[in-house]
């Protein structure tokens, strides 16, 4: 058994009121455990002490026994307490979790009763019961003790002036959803994709997509962590839950950051020791896995982490494109992908020690990682290919230092290096069709370029990340924080076909890129933490050195520096314990990133001439959660979104291959809103949300001045989510647990190029999509233990979807899924 994990400590972001007003819980339920037949026989008594987690429902979501004594005394208490009922702890008028030290006494009948000690005034006398009616009774006695009433970092975020939303990934855990999946189940969020697992995504947050959406997870760039840019490439299983800034994005992360965030956040839990793993199986060959561990040795403060993933896949599924017939015409017909596969894997290894006077963490972190994927086809899906491959590989380290000062100072300090190499090869010399056949030879190699392209690009990047903050009075009401995050990016690399031909290659110039991002913040709560304010500001420098190949074969030296500054402030009051407004406003600023100045080595062309993006972000939401009821619970959200944006950076398709441009000006106009329902004992569950946002050009001079005021392409305008969920519990033993879930999601049509383009009918578009999704999952709960079965039917209907550039997505998709936490 893992000892119990030590209480999150709340950071210095969100100080507590002063003097909160705390209600404990009180017990309303009990469930006499039956005395074990062994320890009966044996004439044994016993008592069992119990951690348990009570949530905002007032149910025992877990029950851990701290000491244990055998006999199965062990078990049989700790099924009686997952079957409790609590009042829901209240922290200043709010519900909140808590943790109380339950202990069970068992006696056995005609004995005197040992006294325990006292419980609080709070909670309700100790249960009473018989083990069988032939029997005389058997005495229970529980000493209740509330070890802290407090709330969860999920809850902490919703309920701060931040704008956010936080997904919990529990459930995703044991599907086979992706971490992508489960993002484009939220409102004001969009997930298109262009293929398989593996393929490349375009994730929207209200309105704004690609490189104006940013990554992190534990506070570091995802690229910078080891996993790759996309969110593809993290498992679900290691992440607990994503938190999703729209618009308006904290000082913390040290970013330049236009349309918004998402950051990950892994297992913060350091004590114990405890292994996890999952495997999965699925449609089109598709095999993940992941595997971590963790050991912590308490009288050092010791501990040593480690986590690994596997992903492979076919992506053979069927897809419609048209062909030559016998009369050489063009016919539609139905045939499997090729050449779609994806393969990745890494491991990271992470040690230190936690909770020392000289340091609340001291993490030393190292990481490795290797992805390759097969290209299929072109951006339209209209030319296949059967030999073309990109790759990319990462490994480095960070080191995290943590540690709290008096009186009221916490510094959170991260720095690290990391070493990237990508491969693009078009080398091929036949031409493929989309039988797969080989049905001509090529005069020279390439089948996306004439001549073959074999490109390689090395990327080192130094980072550090470094946050402070001050309370003046410790645990009052005024904060002040200080974050700085310098980043060197430096890229080299060689296109090897052009120097097989003696000719100049663009890719050998050194090239970099030095930025930093400083911001000063200013959080007050007041009116006994109804209000919650944060003010900002930041401060954006960037310089770029690069050579840029000339036409008469030489290097031209290049430098630009940009300096930026933004401002933001973001509002939260709580009307009442369960309605709470928020408004957030913030003048952002994005630098272009190394990717978008300089091109990726493989499909992207460099264009050394961006300009940063700015924009004026405002957010308004209410927000609605009620406590429980005999009608259950509720909780409703609405809000609405404005994007004024200016030198929008957008990825342009030149032919085969994408330079990044500037736009020079957008609109995004949105509202957005969920709702959600779940019965008494939380038997039934019920959700949807909506989204609708209309982005528009607002240019009036430019490449883009004919298409001012029309929409830009490639944006869907109106999504929706629902889902239902059952839940049914003690099917074979008391804590089994059988949920059956079922999701849909709608996409409206939307067009592929620009409104004022081609008549009505000759305009391209993607049709509107409607997809379903089932999932059967069995969780068995076992002390420690915890086992999952899921049985996942993704696109139920097999209906027809696409992505944003019209290229046809996997249909119907059946997985089974396993996981094991202990």
């Amino acid at each position: 058994m893992a000892p119990p994990p030590a209480p999150e400590e709340a950071p210095a972001q969100a100080p507590a009121p002063v003097e909160p007003v705390i209600e404990l819980p009180k017990l309303l339920h009990t469930v006499e455990a039956p005395y074990p037949e062994e320890a009966e026989r044996a004439q044994l008594e016993a008592n069992v002490r119990l951690r348990l987690r009570v949530d905002t429902q007032g149910q025992v979501t877990e029950a851990e026994v701290l000491e244990p004594v055998g006999h199965g005394f062990d078990e049989a208490a700790r099924t009686a307490a997952l079957q409790f009922r609590f009042t829901p702890a209240k922290r200043n008028g709010v519900v909140a979790p808590a943790r109380v030290t339950y202990t069970y006494v068992f006696q056995l009948p005609g004995r005197s009763r040992a006294v325990a000690s006292t419980p609080p005034p709070a909670l309700s006398s100790a249960p009473r019961g018989t083990a069988s009616q032939d029997e005389a009774p058997t005495e229970y006695q529980e000493d209740v003790e509330v070890t802290g009433v407090g709330e969860t970092r999920a809850e902490r975020r919703r309920k701060s002036a931040e704008a956010v939303q936080v997904i919990e990934l529990e459930q995703a855990s044991m599907e086979s959803a992706d971490l992508g999946t489960a993002l484009a189940r939220t409102e004001g969020v969009d997930v298109r994709r262009t293929g398989g697992l593996g393929s490349t995504a375009r994730i929207s947050i209200a309105g704004l997509s690609d490189d104006q959406v940013r990554f992190f997870i534990d506070g570091i760039p995802l690229e910078f962590a080891g996993y790759g840019p996309g969110l593809a490439n993290v498992p679900v299983n290691l992440v607990q839950q994503m938190e999703v800034y729209t618009g308006v994005v904290p000082i913390r992360f040290g970013a330049d950051v236009l349309g918004g965030a998402v950051e990950l956040v892994t297992d913060q839990d350091v004590r114990g020791s405890a292994v996890a793993g999952s495997y999965e199986l699925a449609s089109f060959d598709t095999h993940r896995f992941t595997a971590s561990a963790r050991h912590y040795h308490e009288p050092s403060g010791l501990v040593v982490r480690a986590h690994g993933f596997y992903d492979d896949a076919r992506n053979n599924y069927p897809v419609n494109v048209e062909v030559p017939n016998e009369l050489g015409k063009l016919a539609p017909v139905e045939l499997r992908r090729f050449h779609d596969g994806y393969r990745a894997g890494g491991a990271s290894v992470e040690a230190g020690f936690v909770d020392k006077p000289w340091a609340r963490r001291l993490l030393l972190r190292g990481f490795i990682n290797a992805a390759g994927r097969d290209i299929q086809n072109d951006v339209n899906m209209e030319a296949p290919y059967g030999e073309v491959t990109t790759a990319e590989g990462s490994a480095g380290g960070t080191l995290r230092y943590s540690r709290n000062y008096d009186p009221g100072v916490s510094l959170d300090a991260v720095g690290g290096y990391t070493f990237r190499r990508n491969r693009f090869l078009d080398i091929g010399t036949c031409g493929y069709d989309w039988y797969g056949r080989c049905f001509i030879t090529l005069p020279q190699p390439g089948e996306i370029s004439e001549g073959g392209t074999e490109r390689y690009v090395n990327q080192h990047t130094a980072f550090a990340r470094l946050n402070a903050a001050w309370t003046p009075v410790p645990g009052g009401a005024h904060t002040l924080r200080l974050a700085v995050s310098p980043t060197y990016v430096a890229r080299t690399g060689e296109d090897r076909r052009l120097q097989a031909n003696n000719r100049p290659d663009p890719l050998s110039a050194p090239r970099g890129v030095t930025s930093l991002v400083t911001g000063l913040e200013y959080q007050v709560d007041a009116l006994d933490g109804r209000l919650q304010n944060i003010a900002f500001v930041k401060d954006y420098l960037q310089d770029v050195r690069a050579q840029k190949l000339l036409a008469s074969a030489e290097f031209l030296d290049l430098g630009r520096t940009a300096h930026e500054v933004g401002v933001g402030d973001g509002l939260r009051f709580r009307i009442t314990s369960e309605l709470s407004a928020k408004a957030s406003y913030e003048w952002a600023t994005r630098l272009p990133r190394p990717d978008e100045i300089f091109g990726d080595g493989n499909l992207i062309e460099d264009n050394l001439e961006l300009q940063p993006e700015t924009s004026h972000n405002f957010n308004l939401g209410l927000g609605y959660a009620s406590e429980p009821t005999r009608a259950g619970s509720f909780r409703a959200n609405v809000g609405g979104f404005a994007r004024l944006t200016d030198q929008l950076i957008v990825l342009i398709g030149q032919g085969s291959y994408f330079t990044y441009q500037n736009v020079y000006g957008s609109r995004s106009l949105g509202a957005m809103g969920s709702v959600g329902w779940t019965s008494p004992g939380r038997y039934l569950s019920l959700d949807g949300n909506a989204t609708y946002q209309d982005l528009r050009n607002t240019s009036s001079e430019g490449n883009y001045a004919d298409f001012k005021d029309q929409r830009i392409p490639n944006r869907p305008y109106l999504t929706a989510n629902g889902s239902a969920q059952v839940r049914v519990s003690g099917l074979l033993r008391f804590q089994d647990e059988l949920l059956v879930t079922w999701r849909t999601r709608f996409v409206d049509d939307f067009l592929l190029s620009w409104e004022a383009l081609g008549s009505d009918e000759s305009k391209l578009r993607v049709e509107s999509q409607l997809t379903h999704a089932l999932a059967f999952t069995y969780v068995v709960r076992d002390m420690a233990t915890r086992l999952s079965w899921t049985l996942d039917f993704q696109n139920v209907t097999n209906a027809q979807t696409y992505d944003f550039y019209g290229v046809q997505r996997p249909g119907r998709i059946i997985a089974a899924k396993f996981t094991l936490e202990r």
